[in-house]
């Protein structure tokens, strides 16, 4: 059995809603996992779970259960956020919603394991239900809960409105940028607004650097490296004929080059040092790493391709030209063991489309039948383009 009968379908359409109607930030996903291992109980698949926080790890056996694993991937967390869709299905969470999809995702994954139990695969699967993809690297704690013991590849996929609905964009080498985060805070001097030369404002200062920092992209870096230098949180200011003491700024930094994310680092700390000097205030900064880029290896690549012509038709399988600006925490599995990413088309056809972590963003239902069975279909590929020890990867 390949195809989930119409039964079935309707059956991933009532859980995605019921996860998409109760989302959960990163970590504290635990009625999601509750409703994770009820799916899996009605399947009789058995699972690990260490509790709130951690991953649900669930284990097909398969028809050769010494072989290594093929592993699957899900995320559980949703994101902050007043949700806008209008659906009746919309969350009853305030403040919390799934604006990247992750119900679609795990939907996908029960629907798959229900097709990877009734005909078992050649060899072990291993379903992760992650935590904290979004707000805090979750892939990092499913592989401390068991993820890749005993897994010789990997594969997850996100779903998207690039697309429209029945297309799978399979790519080879990456697929998603370098992200890096950072702070700036700036000293000054507070003082009274209707005396500003006894002062050193750091609203002013703070505006000269969200000007001068985009420079580091349009003026410094080379264009045919893409980076993104983004200021997404200023906070400074107490009352408007007050001059500002204390401003910090908060932004990311996207690169697909190791050398541009080098100098855009460098280029960062260079022009907060001339601020302070420029402005005589004190400012410091912080720049953190965070989650490296997605790189497909081309193996992995060669299986999730042949599995979705399989699933939609050649036809419909497309490789992007350029690698996503986007980050995504699945290459930290990546790290360990081969693997592939894909993108699920979702928008139905005559939908404007919507982005990611959009408060308006939501799924053409569809894809989750698409998604149930192409990861099925590379599990099982997957399982025979390999041996029983890791050197056949």
């Amino acid at each position: 059995m390949d195809r989930l009968d119409d039964q079935a379908q309707e059956r991933l359409v009532v859980l995605r809603r019921w996860l998409h109607r109760h989302p959960e930030l990163s970590f504290k996903e635990v009625n999601t996992a509750k409703r994770i291992m009820t799916e899996l109980d009605v399947l009789g698949i058995p699972y690990d779970y260490a509790g709130a926080g951690h991953a649900v790890i669930a284990y097909i056996e398969g028809t050769d259960p010494t072989a290594l694993a093929t592993a699957l991937r899900a995320e559980m967390d949703a994101l902050p956020g007043d949700e806008t869709t209008g659906a009746d299905y919309a969350s009853v969470n305030d403040g919390v919603m799934h604006a990247c999809g992750h119900c679609a995702h795990m939907a996908m994954l029960i629907g798959a394991a229900q097709l990877l139990k009734i005909s078992p695969p050649p060899g072990p699967v291993r379903l992760v239900f992650q935590p904290a993809e979004e707000r805090g690297g979750g892939a990092r704690v499913a592989m401390e809960d068991g993820a890749l013991d005993n897994v010789a590849r990997i594969f997850a996929g996100h779903v998207t409105h690039e697309y429209e609905t029945g297309k799978i964009m399979v790519r080879d080498g990456s697929v998603t940028a370098q992200s890096d985060s950072f702070s700036i805070c700036i000293r000054g001097k507070g003082g009274h607004g209707a005396r500003p030369h006894e002062a050193i404002d750091a609203v002013v200062v703070s505006g000269f650097l969200i000007t001068a920092l985009q420079t580091l992209v349009s003026r410094e870096s080379n264009p045919l490296h893409p980076s993104v230098v983004t200021i997404g949180s200023v906070h400074a200011g107490s009352a408007p004929n007050v001059i500002a003491e204390y401003a910090e700024l908060q932004g990311s930094i996207r690169t697909s080059q190791p050398e541009a994310r080098l100098h855009i680092h460098n280029g960062i700390r260079r022009m907060v040092g001339a601020a302070a000097e420029l402005h005589n205030c004190r400012i410091d900064i912080t720049i953190r790493d965070g989650y490296p880029p997605v790189i497909n290896d081309s193996r992995s690549a060669r299986i999730a391709r042949e599995a979705a012509a399989e699933v939609v038709g050649d036809e419909f399988v497309v490789a992007a030209e350029h690698p996503s600006m986007g980050s995504e925490d699945f290459s930290f599995y990546l790290r360990d063991v081969p693997g592939c990413f894909v993108r699920f088309g979702a928008r139905a056809p005559g939908w404007e489309p919507v982005p990611l972590h959009s408060p308006a963003f939501d799924i053409d239902e569809h894809v989750l039948g698409i998604g149930a069975r192409f990861y099925d279909r590379v599990a099982r590929l997957s399982c025979q383009y390999r041996d029983k020890t890791p050197n056949a990867i």
